[in-house]
Formats: structure tokens, sequence, C-alpha cells
């Protein structure tokens, strides 16, 4: 028998061998996830919501897959960036909001409209579903594992309460969207854009006169060390505003995993986790008020809110009529925004 006859069967043997061993290679990947956000690690966000689902595909992988959070925007850039980060590989996971990149993704804009947002854990489930028809272009870049709204925005002023539409005229107020910025406008105050982080150093230097954020923003910010009075309105009443977020991962860092990996994160995905986050935003704004009970809360009332919804309306037509010129239908997908919330607030 010739050498080369006796390696063939060692050929075959050792491809056999590779063949075997590659799947089990495969199973056995350990991979860690950089997530990436802007708030502390102490904020409810990361307590309720990050951390948990960390934790949670680290069992359901038996702890192959884990994550290494770098909150406070620890790896570097600004909120604004987030969303280009997991796009080009910066982070693994990213957590943000679309609206901090102004008019670049429109279509979420329509959860972002005055009056729409009751409750955040239908709302949130709403959005999904919203997005799963009119947001996959604007998002492609991308695999998004949730889209989310918070709670209820409140108005946190640091020397003058706001019982009227006329109590906002001049007034310097931070909003961190497009909406909810031309929406002050719109209703006589001066709004200024900016991302939670900024939003400490500007009231306690008097930069703005107060500031729209949930309840759950509160001890992030140490809100309530800054401002004398909190200003909801009527609970009854839809929120006068809210804002959506994007909990995205990098599209190459998933098509990388192996597919019993792919099957966790899939898993962990979708209208399901967009609802819990939702519920655990509800949660935290009842805790962040507790930490303002020192403070003046007040209510408008809804037989006031009616001036304000006159207005959120006409805001609401300027939209539509945006996407109508970019080729969208606007109109369908308001009345699309407006029916998913119903059904899902229908559900609960």
């Amino acid at each position: 028998m010739t050498t080369q006859n006796l390696l063939r069967p060692l050929a075959a043997a050792a491809t056999l061998l590779s063949a075997l061993i590659a799947p089990m290679a495969a199973q056995a990947q350990e991979v860690t996830l950089k997530v990436h956000f802007f708030l502390p690690a102490t904020s409810y966000a990361a307590t309720l919501f990050i951390q948990p689902w960390c934790e949670k595909i680290a069992r359901e992988s038996a702890n192959r897959m884990k994550c290494q959070l770098y909150p406070s925007m620890q790896l570097g850039g600004t909120p604004a960036q987030l969303y280009d980060q997991a796009r080009d590989g910066v982070a693994d996971v990213v957590w943000t909001l679309p609206g901090y990149t102004a008019g670049r993704f429109p279509s979420l804009e329509a959860f972002e409209l005055p009056f729409m947002m009751q409750n955040p854990e239908a709302t949130s489930k709403a959005l999904w579903d919203y997005t799963q028809k009119y947001s996959q272009d604007e998002f492609k870049d991308v695999k998004p594992l949730a889209f989310h709204v918070h709670g209820d925005g409140v108005f946190h002023m640091t020397n003058k309460p706001i019982k009227t539409l006329a109590d906002l005229k001049g007034l310097k107020l931070r909003a961190p969207t497009r909406m909810t910025n031309k929406y002050l406008a719109m209703l006589g105050a001066t709004p200024v854009g900016m991302p939670v982080p900024q939003v400490g150093d500007a009231l306690s230097k008097g930069v703005i006169d107060g500031a729209v954020v949930p309840y759950e923003v509160v001890p992030s910010v140490k809100i309530q060390e800054l401002v004398k009075y909190h200003i909801e309105t009527d609970p009854a009443e839809p929120a006068f505003y809210t804002s959506t977020f994007v909990f995205a991962m990098n599209k190459a860092k998933y098509e990388s995993l192996p597919a019993d990996l792919k099957k966790v994160i899939d898993a962990n995905a979708g209208q399901a986790l967009s609802g819990q986050i939702g519920r655990a935003f509800l949660q935290a704004d009842a805790d962040g008020k507790k930490l303002t009970a020192k403070n003046t809360t007040q209510v408008i009332p809804a037989a006031e809110l009616a001036a304000w919804k006159a207005v959120g309306t006409k805001l609401a037509d300027s939209w539509v009529s945006d996407m109508n010129g970019k080729g969208k239908p606007g109109a369908k997908m308001l009345e699309d925004a407006r029916a998913l919330i119903a059904q899902h607030a229908a559900k609960r």
C-alpha cells in the first residue's frame, strides 16, 4: 500500500472528526455583549429593565451569553450617537431615544404626539406592532429587540407652577424630541432640546425654568433637589407627551451567534419584551414620584386640558402632512397608531 493510500483514511477520519467537533464548539461558544446606554447603572432603566434582561439571557443560555454593561456613555460618544454605535459595532446592544436625532426616525413620532399614550405597557406593545408595519426601513441597519415608551410626562418647575395654558408663555422648558419641542412652542413656551444627562446641570444653572420628563428620571438627575413644583396632567386623560425608545442589537453580532443563542435572543425580544419594559417604567414612575414628596405636586384638570388638546390636534395634522410629503400614508399611520393603542389597552 502506498503512502498516499495510507493517508487517505487518516484524512477522512480527520474530516469526520472536524465535522463532529465543529457543532460542539459552536454549542460551547461563550459570548459577552457590550451593552451601552446613557443613564447611570443605578437608574430605574438599568435596574428594572436592562440588568434583568441581561440576567435572563445569561440564565437561558446556561451562562454562555452574558452582558458587560456600560452605563452613562462609558464607551464614549453622546446619547444621540448610540443608534449609530449599534449599527457600527462600537456596542453590541444599545438603549436610546430615536428622537435624540430629530427627524431621522419620523414614523415613530406618531406615538410622541400629544395625548396619545395612557398606559406605557399597552402603548409599548402597540408601538412594536406599529413598527413592524411602518418602521422597518428606518431601523434596517440594526436588529431591534424592543420599542417602548415611558409613562406620563410631567412638568418639573424650579420656581413657577403651571396651572393654565397662559402660564407656559415664555418659559424655557427642556424637552426630549422634535414633536414635544414643537408642541411646547405651539403652547407658548420656549423649548430647549437636550438629552436627560444634561437636565440636572441646566436646571441648577438656571438655563431652563423646568423640564418635562417622567417621574422615572427623577433619581437619575436628582430632580427632586433642583425644583419646587411637579405638575401632572389629569390621570384620566392620555399623557400630554411620551417618548419612544429603541433597544437594539448590532446585526453582525446577532448573525455571528450560534443558532441556540440566537433563539435565546429571539425569545427575549419583540412585542412581549416591549410591553414588559413599559410595565417596568410604570413601576419606576411610582418609585420616582415618592422622592418628590417634600415638593408641591399639582394636577392640571381635564377642563383646562381641552385647550391644550386643540393645539395638539394642529400638531398631529402637521405631522400627517409631513408624512404625506415624504410619500408615506400619514393619516393611515396615525389612525393605526391610535387603533393599536386602544386595542392593547382593551386587553389589559
